[in-house]
């Protein structure tokens, strides 16, 4: 009888830590639209540790859904954008952000496509300068050697327009 009097103990906090899980699962749920719309908003712009360049708005992995209700959840809590952004660099890196903060090392990021088409227009205008430069110097009349055998061949072709009248 013992043995029953405590299976039925087990049996009445497991169906209150289920009651309790689920109630606080709707509580966090239970987001305005404003809310959910910030939700959204934030969760599209955090990528899926997993997936590759998918927004955890998008994924259907556990790990986004579970990323997607912490987002719910500190929205709920009022926390701001760059505070949960913060959050989830802390725990999974700035590879989890799809729009890395332009500050520090990502500077360079940032910035080296413009240093690359800066390098490009440079380079480009330096060849178009030489190449301007190349066409507008004369260039200096050279005589041919005297081939003998060139010689040969027009003396014939000019007896041979003479004679034939041309082609």
């Amino acid at each position: 009888m013992t043995r029953s009097v405590v299976s039925g103990q087990w049996s009445v906090v497991r169906g209150l830590l289920a009651l309790v899980l689920g109630l606080l699962l709707s509580v966090s749920l239970a987001l305005t639209p404003d809310q959910e719309a910030r939700a959204r908003y934030v969760g599209s712009n955090l990528r899926c540790p997993i997936c590759t360049g998918v927004p955890i708005t998008e994924s259907t992995n556990d790990i986004s859904r579970e990323m997607l209700r912490d987002v719910r959840e500190q929205v709920a809590a009022g926390r701001s954008d760059r505070e949960i952004y913060g959050y989830f660099a802390a725990r999974y890196g700035n590879f989890v952000l799809l729009d890395p903060p332009k500050e520090g090392s990502n500077l360079l990021l940032w910035g080296a496509p413009l240093l690359a088409l800066a390098g490009g227009g440079a380079v480009l205008w330096g060849f178009l300068r030489k190449r301007n430069a190349a066409v507008s110097a004369p260039e200096a009349v050279t005589e041919e050697p005297f081939d003998p055998f060139l010689a040969q061949v027009r003396r014939e072709t000019r007896r041979d327009d003479q004679a034939g009248g041309g082609a």
